[in-house]
């Protein structure tokens, strides 16, 4: 069983450890067979229901202590650990080209950068999220929630809501609900400039397109008169940005990046 004697959560690591077995094994029931990556396995009850179902399992732990704890243990011969921080672990050490999904109860403030990653290398996974994160990604337009995450998110990816987690099945308990989802890319992760033009154009998003272009000048090297002349160019330049849908805004940013590069023609 999982092992709390002793253990003390650091809280510069943002560690909450799962308590639940039954929500652990709605998320391992996504591993039969596969060769999975989990992402920060704590005391090891998502990685023992893993290992249960998976064909291999690779879980990558930052803390020594963690890591040495369930080392000890020898919790199953298809377990590899390796003690690294995730983000700087390279492919070849968690052996990505042979991983199927990625199964993890990450910690809260990792989940851009794991999204971001899952993006890159275009893997599937099962995520346990803080449920205010996983609904400003599954936020339509029109909504106090839709951000620069909802418009990358719909853009890039499909996600599946799989079982809401309550606070209360964490220890230590946090002060917010969690979500389990499944998320799959769809397409190749955007530029970096895509992605940045989104996020200049979405800070504004109660603005029209033009004026939340304008807004953003202090970013370009442009005078106001200058990006106004760009901003009327683009697409819906008239309409509000938080109605617009994220195919809308992908386009306004390839239009906005076009005609920034080529202004001088113009």
């Amino acid at each position: 069983m999982y092992n709390f004697v002793g253990l003390r959560s650091k809280k510069r690591l943002g560690q909450v450890f799962l308590v639940n077995e039954k929500v652990a094994s709605i998320e391992a029931a996504h591993a039969t067979g596969k060769t999975v990556l989990e992402i920060g396995p704590g005391p090891g009850i998502l990685t023992r229901a893993l290992c249960n179902e998976a064909r291999k399992v690779i879980a990558v732990e930052k803390d020594f202590r963690i890591y040495s704890m369930l080392k000890h243990e020898r919790i199953a011969r298809n377990l590899v650990l390796i003690n690294k921080d995730f983000l700087d672990a390279t492919d070849s050490e968690i052996g990505l080209n042979k991983i199927d999904i990625v199964i993890a109860n990450i910690p809260y403030y990792l989940s851009s950068s794991v999204i971001g990653w899952l993006s890159e290398k275009h893997m599937q996974a099962v995520l346990c999220l803080q449920k205010e994160f996983v609904e400003h990604m599954l936020a339509p337009p029109n909504t106090r929630s839709y951000s620069k995450l909802s418009v990358i998110t719909a853009l890039l990816f499909r996600v599946t809501k799989i079982i809401s987690v309550p606070k209360g099945n964490f220890r230590p308990m946090p002060k917010v609900d969690s979500v389990v989802i499944y998320i799959k890319p769809i397409r190749e992760p955007l530029a970096e400039r895509e992605a940045e033009l989104i996020g200049l154009i979405m800070q504004h998003k109660k603005k029209t397109v033009r004026n939340a272009i304008i807004d953003s000048r202090s970013r370009f090297n442009f005078g106001r008169d200058e990006l106004a002349r760009i901003a009327e160019k683009v697409s819906h330049s008239e309409q509000r940005v938080f109605k617009l849908e994220p195919a809308e805004i992908f386009k306004i940013a390839k239009e906005l990046e076009s005609f920034l590069d080529n202004y001088n023609k113009y």
